[in-house]
């Protein structure tokens, strides 16, 4: 059964041994992350930690603050609920070859190969828990941002950053839903900085109200199932609605129900609910900020986003993460995403045998991709066509090799990278849209990627030799060695 509620899946967590309670008073400034890096950066992603004594600005707050929540391929699993996210991408490869249902034998047929798509769509609901308790904004003496535990990560970060936020906003046109995860400086009780990057569908459903001229609402969401958080970071095809893929990876339709102050919808059991707007145009510096690249990013102008109200369960727990040099709790769910989407790219690229993003190459900057090598410059027409699909326009670097290489195998690509490429006639260098906090290209979001073809060479692609064949001993000697060793213990 899909999570009811964040706290669930924190009892989940401590049910199998995967949580950590902090028991003592732990301050939000610069403490906790300190704490959770340390946790992140032990053998396996450490454990998940729930700091039941928060302490911001002296005072202990009312929310506890979980971190590292997914931080591991086995949190990861629980979190969506599955013994091993590979049986995820599997129902999906099994959607996409299977024609849509004609009659009811057909549909029951689909649903029996584990096929859920009954349950994705969302419904509406009048009463929620995230509005168990509601505040108003600008009520003096009432609730405000300053009450929540948000964190200080780094110590020359701008402020303190809300950085777990699934942010919701809607087309204006089109009416078309998006759930985003940006970052959020809090700059008073009242506005925060919204870290909509210039590729991102939330800046542009925000030109659409500024071209219409009109206030922009805006909903945030912190908890609930851990999948809505995850479903916001996929990188989904433009156009799939996050909270119907939502629905399907937890089989069982989200409940969505009206904000109090603005007219959008957001899942019923959530945390905590920031309800506000962002005004077009209206901008603000925004930084430094700790990022995952593992530098501070500059400070640069972005929306600003208003709270109207904040509501939020009565045992709400804060869901926060922290972002640095990898590894940390952002790689594992990167890495799940490659995977569970892994059969859409192979959709595509019938040759793609497996592809990862290494946490070396903090998502953007490394891919590393296995084919099935049959023609000349196949791995140059798989790069390319990489480049084209949505996020992955923004890898730096990509290295093909063949499918006999393990691609989760760090060094082993090396090997095949450093054996198999002449420079000169092995590399191709594009220029493309990059990461807006990809500090290293000479104008900001635009700059040059690389395609290294580590595959063996064929005839027609400028290599005149034999091809030498890999050493490799038989499987027979293997599994003799294998009853030898035993008997020799």
């Amino acid at each position: 059964m899909a999570y009811r509620s964040f706290t669930s899946f924190l009892a989940a967590l401590e049910k199998v041994g995967e949580l950590k309670r902090i028991t003592v008073p732990v301050d939000t400034d610069l403490l906790i992350a300190e704490w959770a890096d340390r946790e992140m950066k032990s053998p396996g992603g450490g454990k998940a930690l729930l700091f039941e004594q928060p302490v911001v600005d002296g005072k202990k707050s009312p929310f506890p603050v979980a971190i590292n929540t997914m931080g591991s391929h086995r949190r990861m699993a629980l979190a969506l609920q599955v013994a091993d996210v590979a049986d995820i991408a599997q129902e999906i490869q099994l959607i996409l070859k299977a024609k849509p249902p004609t009659n009811l034998r057909e549909g029951w047929s689909l649903l029996k190969q584990g096929i859920h798509l009954l349950h994705a769509r969302p419904k509406q609901v009048k009463e929620a828990p995230c509005q168990e308790i509601v505040h108003r904004i600008g009520n003096e003496g009432d609730f405000s941002l300053s009450d929540l535990p948000i964190l200080k990560c780094w110590p020359k970060d701008g402020g303190r950053f809300i950085t777990l936020a699934n942010v919701h906003t809607r087309d204006p046109e089109t009416g078309a839903r998006n759930v985003g995860i940006y970052r959020m400086q809090v700059y008073d009780e009242c506005t925060t900085g919204m870290h909509w990057q210039l590729h991102k569908v939330g800046a542009r459903h925000g030109k659409r109200y500024y071209e219409r001229g009109e206030r922009m609402p805006v909903a945030v969401t912190l908890g609930g199932d851990p999948v809505y958080t995850f479903a916001a970071t996929a990188p989904l095809p433009d156009g799939l609605d996050e909270l119907f893929f939502a629905g399907f990876l937890r089989k069982r339709s989200i409940e969505l129900v009206r904000c109090k102050t603005i007219d959008l919808d957001v899942p019923a059991d959530v945390d905590f609910v920031l309800e506000g707007y962002v005004q077009p145009g209206e901008m603000r510096p925004e930084g430094p900020f700790g990022d995952h690249t593992g530098f501070y990013t500059a400070v640069e102008d972005y929306p600003v986003f208003h709270v109207t109200a904040i509501t939020h369960r009565r045992d709400a727990v804060y869901p926060t993460t922290i972002v640095g040099r990898p590894p940390m709790e952002d790689y594992y769910i990167g890495d799940a995403c490659v995977r569970i989407l892994l059969p859409v790219f192979k959709m595509n690229f019938p040759e793609i045998v497996d592809m990862t993003l290494p946490p070396e190459g903090v998502f953007h900057n490394l891919v590393f991709v296995s084919i099935r090598k049959q023609y000349p410059y196949q791995a140059f027409k798989v790069m390319h066509g990489l480049w084209g699909m949505g996020q992955m326009m923004f890898s730096k670097y990509i290295v093909a090799v063949d499918e006999d290489c393990d691609v989760h195998n760090t060094s082993e690509v090396l090997f095949r990278l450093c054996a198999n490429t002449d420079p000169a006639r092995d590399t191709t260098v594009i220029k493309n849209p990059s990461d807006s906090l990809d500090h290293a290209p000479s104008d900001q979001n635009i700059g040059s990627h690389m395609g290294l073809d580590a595959t063996r060479k064929l005839p027609g692609e400028n290599y005149h030799r034999p091809w030498p064949e890999l050493l490799k001993m038989t499987k027979e000697a293997k599994a003799l060695v294998d009853e030898l060793q035993k008997k020799a213990r």
